[in-house]
């Protein structure tokens, strides 16, 4: 009988299969434990809103302090699971403490990848992936000062965007041949490499960080480049993408590819732990392989799913991912994942800031990249899922609504 659910981890994976756990009527012992010392917040905002100081620290909270009351969860906040035992199902804490569980949720998410140049311990350089990392950077900008950052994906065109909303002076330094080069087809890259360009930011692309260069006080004064200039900074941030935080389950045994290895149902290699969210790898039927997912809505759902096998359900994680990013007006909306793509086709004309950019294999809609085309994004969930085959000249006519473009 479960009596007792642990979960490791407080981010959104966490939250949600509180909430799914209690709606199911699970009635037993829940235990939450998060390194930070906060309740789970939203970390979607803080390159962004929360970072321009246009989001209030209350509102990034996933859900209100009641909440975690009313569902009568056992905090233990700002403490580390530092061990497990698979066999005696017991967590050891930070704090000394040791928890016993009948079942186990692993939400550990994921870890900023760091840099390792020389001077990359000087003070102005940060990274960014929690609330505390926020109000460092925020701490130090300021109309006119001087920011690098380091990487040309998401993370780092949202600070840039948001450094210029806040008046610095940015440069952005991506050691590939163009920004968002993991995700996007050179067409969208173009797009947001030329709407950095008019809002100020300067895009440095094929270069490579060689070191961080001290100043007399002994902070960060400029970031060196390999076979290129310096580039002055005040202040660095660097986004250079995240890896799964898999240190306890490996610790403990369990299986790990690119992340915590879980099955359809969420569960791991150990029959009473479970994992969901960024730190997990899971099949994937509709792309036919392994994947693993930096993803709100994989977390969200991935947890309710998990939270009905907790309880000695069979349901089954398969989601059409989906992802988003905002920087300045635009707001770029990507269903699916554009593996083995062989085609690419635009609707609309990128200068008019709304189009889509469309991902094919033959004519099987794969995945869609939406800027300002909340319709065409709508629309691509359902046609992917659908392994949908299309029309590709309606496809490409904007004038025709992309669920029409299927073929009959």
């Amino acid at each position: 009988m479960t009596t007792t659910i642990a979960i490791i981890g407080a981010g959104q994976a966490a939250s949600q299969a509180i909430d799914s756990l209690r709606r199911s009527g699970f009635d037993g012992r829940i235990v939450l434990v998060g390194a930070e010392p906060s309740l789970p917040y939203q970390r979607p905002p803080l390159s962004k809103k929360f970072l321009t100081g246009e989001l209030p620290p209350e509102r990034l909270l996933i859900r209100p302090a009641e909440f975690y009351a009313t569902a009568r969860v056992e905090l233990h906040l700002g403490a580390t699971a530092q061990a497990l035992s698979l066999a005696d199902r017991e967590i050891a804490l930070s704090s000394g403490e040791r928890l016993r569980y009948d079942r186990l949720l692993l939400a550990t998410g994921s870890t900023v990848r760091r840099l390792v140049v020389p001077g990359a311990e000087l003070g102005g350089i940060h990274y960014l992936r929690s609330r505390a990392d926020v109000d460092a950077i925020r701490a130090e900008l300021r109309p006119g000062a001087r920011l690098v950052v380091v990487g040309g994906g998401y993370i780092g065109l949202e600070v840039a965007a948001s450094g210029r909303a806040l008046g610095l002076d940015v440069d952005v330094l991506e050691m590939s041949d163009r920004v968002l080069n993991r995700v996007v087809a050179p067409e969208v890259s173009a797009f947001f490499a030329a709407a950095h360009t008019a809002a100020g930011v300067r895009l440095h692309t094929n270069t490579l960080v060689s070191a961080f260069l001290p100043r007399a006080d002994g902070r960060v004064g400029a970031v060196a480049t390999l076979d290129g200039p310096s580039y002055p900074a005040d202040v660095v941030v660097v986004g250079v993408g995240v890896l799964p935080e898999i240190g306890l389950a490996a610790q403990a045994g369990l299986a790990c590819e690119n992340g915590i290895a879980v099955d359809e149902h969420a569960r791991t290699s150990d029959p009473a732990v479970f994992a969901a969210g960024d730190c997990t790898s899971h099949p994937s039927p509709r792309y036919g392989r392994r994947i693993r997912l930096e993803s709100v809505d994989n977390a969200f759902e991935q947890a309710k799913t998990a939270a009905e096998n907790l309880l000695g359900g069979s349901a089954r994680h398969d989601r059409i991912p989906w992802f988003w990013s905002d920087q300045y007006d635009l707001k770029l909306l990507i269903c699916g994942l554009n593996f083995d793509y062989d085609r690419v086709i635009l609707r609309g004309d990128p200068a008019s800031r709304a189009f889509s950019c469309c991902y094919l294999r033959g004519t099987e809609l794969l995945a869609v990249d939406s800027v300002n085309q909340p319709k065409d994004y709508m629309a691509a969930k359902k046609l992917i899922a659908e392994r949908a085959q299309v029309d590709t000249d309606r496809l490409a006519d904007p004038s025709v609504g992309l669920k029409d473009a299927q073929r009959s």
